[in-house]
């Protein structure tokens, strides 16, 4: 038997995108000060977006606006992805930092594919 989900903290997907999105600051904390505003500021709004937008959906109570906003989650961390691998091929970020922030994005979208097909899924 599953896990009571009595909140959008209980969510495992929602778990992964905040430890993606801590772990995208840490990433970040070592850019340089010109990029304050730029690529780290991208960042870690398109990592902090991901989480933000999977429990303003579970908020909604309404499984139609849940999948839209996982959906958007999506967007958001298609967005990240893009930003960590132009940082990686513009050498703000360590190849190794790259790789682990992308395999836990993959992941992360996996989960995120998994949930919506699961809801898609279930009678009304």
């Amino acid at each position: 038997m599953g896990t009571v989900v009595k909140s959008y903290r209980d969510l495992l997907v929602w778990k992964a995108a905040i430890e993606l999105a801590v772990d995208c600051y840490s990433a970040t904390k070592a850019f340089p000060a010109r990029e304050i505003y730029g690529m780290s500021s991208q960042i870690r709004r398109s990592a902090a977006s991901v989480g933000a937008n999977i429990a303003e959906g579970y908020g909604r109570e309404n499984r139609g606006s849940f999948i839209q906003f996982l959906r958007i989650a999506q967007g958001s961390l298609k967005e990240l992805e893009t930003h960590v691998i132009l940082c990686g091929r513009v050498e703000l970020m360590l190849e190794n930092d790259v790789a682990r922030l992308l395999r836990q994005s993959d992941d992360l979208g996996k989960m995120l594919h998994a949930m919506i097909r699961s809801l898609q899924r279930k009678p009304s």
